[in-house]
């Protein structure tokens, strides 16, 4: 059982015994043994409330939450998969334009020569 499944069990047989306290009240009268009794399981109430707050300050720290890992494949996305949507203006639909190069001050003078 976990901590918290033992917590809660703790919590119902604490609360059962509030109800039989309440019961023996009520056949046995205000006495004071019945008066230590209530105490009794008041103070316990008190002291379980204390360890649940105690419990959930630990959890986190003994059992961290590990992100899930998503493997994104290398391999190029299914075109079909954008048939229709739109691009917003980044970049442009058939992939990136090929650069025009502008020609150097060496071609230009290989090209003058050339003629």
């Amino acid at each position: 059982m976990s901590v918290h499944d033992e917590l809660v069990h703790a919590r119902h047989a604490l609360d059962d015994l509030a109800r039989v306290v309440d019961r023996l009240q009520s056949h046995l009268g205000d006495g004071p043994d019945v008066r230590r009794a209530r105490a009794d399981a008041d103070h316990l109430q008190e002291d379980l409330d204390l360890l649940q707050q105690s419990a959930a300050a630990v959890e986190p720290r003994q059992n961290p939450v590990q992100p899930e890992v998503v493997f994104i494949p290398r391999d190029p996305f299914d075109p079909s998969m954008w048939v229709g949507c739109e691009d917003e203006g980044i970049g442009s639909r058939h992939g990136p334009e090929p650069k025009q190069s502008t020609p150097t001050h060496r071609t230009l003078r290989r090209m003058s020569r050339t003629r």
